[in-house]
């Protein structure tokens, strides 16, 4: 039985790693080719770069953490690699949440509609917004690495003072309660804000189509259309979030139940869930990204039935 529920997760990891390094490729290289062609490159499109690359970076750091603890499990407690590999996906993981935030509340100030003077102070001045955002972030990402550190600082002595099996077990246990709990704290806030901002959308597109029930309909259909589509990027995000903290947490609560490599791949698998299916959520809500998928596709499927109409040409000649 442990070996099928292992095969399942690893099977599930390995896809999850996958879509992640595809769909936040796609994104990078569709935007550096616009970039390129146009000589110019928008706010919006920055933003989904940088929360690409800090999602495949956040990819291969939960992937390598997982390889190192099935095929080198000895070196997954040692100072040096445990501590590297927190802090790599602390900075990732910090990043990945915060430049989604960010780009979040990038679309809410450029579609919502309020009459509110701070509203409109801070909708007018979206760039120096964005630039706030990310000097906030940087100060808490120096927050939580200080706080991370003393927890592995603590990990490490309380190792080295008791350094039986079921103590390195019960260490393992602490330390991962006491990352998870200090991540959730320093993600609190962009989720907060995340909500926030799906709330006020939510609030903005009731008022607008109420207003604009008289108003031409093709003006009323575009603007619902923007509203919902950052509602269902923002909310998706929110959910894949939460799902992957509560998991955390569960997978740390039934600890007793199952064995550390399970823990382990279990904590990894919902890792890699946010990153990897946030990003198919910000193609298929980016008019550009969908249409570049699209194309991509059909290239795919014209090049997949050329393959076969040669390969049906080849045997009938070979007849």
């Amino acid at each position: 039985m442990d070996g099928v529920i292992k095969s399942i997760f690893t099977f599930i990891l390995i896809l999850e790693f996958i879509i992640g390094n595809l769909g936040n490729s796609f994104i990078v290289l569709v935007n550096c080719i616009d970039w390129v062609k146009r000589r110019k490159i928008s706010l919006v499109d920055q933003l989904l770069i940088a929360l690409a690359i800090s999602r495949i970076s956040l990819v291969w750091s939960i992937f390598g953490s997982w390889c190192v603890s099935v095929v080198f499990p000895a070196l997954f407690a040692t100072e040096k690699l445990l501590r590297m590999l927190t802090n790599i996906w602390t900075v990732t993981n910090h990043f990945s949440v915060w430049l989604a935030t960010i780009l979040g509340t990038f679309y809410f100030l450029k579609i919502a509609n309020f009459s509110n003077s701070i509203f409109l102070y801070l909708k007018w001045r979206v760039k120096k917004v964005v630039l706030v955002l990310l000097l906030v972030t940087l100060v808490l990402l120096f927050l939580n690495i200080l706080l991370i550190n003393i927890h592995i600082n603590a990990s490490i002595n309380g190792y080295r003072g008791n350094m039986t099996c079921s103590s390195a077990s019960c260490n393992f246990i602490r330390f991962s309660s006491a990352i998870a709990l200090t991540s959730t704290v320093f993600i609190l806030i962009p989720f907060t804000l995340s909500l926030a901002t799906f709330l006020l959308l939510s609030f903005s597109l009731w008022k607008h189509r109420k207003k604009m029930q008289h108003t031409v309909k093709g003006y009323r259909d575009v603007s619902t259309k923007a509203h919902r589509g950052v509602m269902q990027t923002v909310i998706t995000f929110l959910l894949l979030y939460a799902v992957f903290f509560l998991t955390f947490f569960v997978s740390i609560w039934i600890s007793e139940r199952l064995k550390e490599n399970q823990i382990i791949i279990l904590s990894e698998m919902m890792g890699l869930a946010y990153p990897s299916g946030h990003s198919c959520v910000l193609i298929l809500g980016n008019k550009k990204l969908r249409q570049a998928s699209l194309s991509v596709l059909w290239w795919l499927r014209y090049r997949f039935k050329d393959g076969e109409l040669s390969g049906h040409k080849e045997f009938r000649e070979s007849s």
